[in-house]
């Protein structure tokens, strides 16, 4: 079970990071994680500098390159790269919002502050809800149902999460101006792959 709470907190994580700007408590989170910051070289360099002004650092600097990165110069939208006309798809015929709805997921894009449902925060945070169900099918010994969440985590993974988001991560790698979201695209990205490999694996 520990392997599948590893992936439910890095869905979480990752869906976090990628929809909301940081705050102060999420930044102590990260900075007093020693294992996560072993992944984050250049955020654990820096951290002692953070620790010394979070909040003028957070407000100043790092939500700075978040509004640049996910709100004017980057677009974290499924449908931007992969339509033809590059244009998002902010409906119902949305591919990604008829997957959600076969399996009942619904995203508060009001809440969620996206303007469509395929947006890399609302994908991971699909991924959680479906490694969540897995964990409490395990939990009550139901390896069939766990071995069919499993199926649909990496047919959502091939047709829509890892056919796009490598591609925004290096994006958001080669235009970060500050080693957290730098260090979090790299992160993101790994995990992404090894976390295919172990779904395969699984199966």
């Amino acid at each position: 079970m520990a392997q599948i709470q590893q992936r439910l907190n890095f869905y979480a994580l990752l869906s976090r990071v990628t929809m909301h700007e940081c705050d102060e408590a999420l930044m102590k989170t990260i900075l007093e994680n020693d294992e996560l910051l072993e992944m984050l070289p250049n955020l654990a360099a820096e951290k002692a500098a953070i620790l010394n002004e979070p909040k003028t650092y957070i407000e100043q600097v790092l939500n700075v390159d978040f509004t640049n990165l996910f709100l004017l110069h980057l677009t974290p939208y499924e449908s931007f790269f992969k339509r033809e006309d590059g244009m998002m798809n902010t409906g119902g015929s949305n591919p990604v919002v008829q997957f959600y709805e076969e399996y009942h997921f619904q995203i508060d894009l009001v809440k969620a502050r996206t303007v469509a449902a395929d947006h890399i925060g609302c994908e991971m945070e699909f991924m959680h809800v479906l490694v969540d169900s897995q964990r409490k099918a395990e939990e009550n010994n139901d390896t069939e149902s766990a071995k069919e969440l499993l199926g649909i985590q990496k047919r959502f993974m091939q047709e829509h999460l890892l056919s796009w988001a490598p591609l925004f991560l290096n994006q958001v790698k080669a235009e970060a101006e500050t080693a957290f979201y730098s260090d979090f695209a790299d992160l993101a990205m790994d995990f992404l792959f090894a976390d295919y490999e172990t779904i395969n694996e699984t199966l």
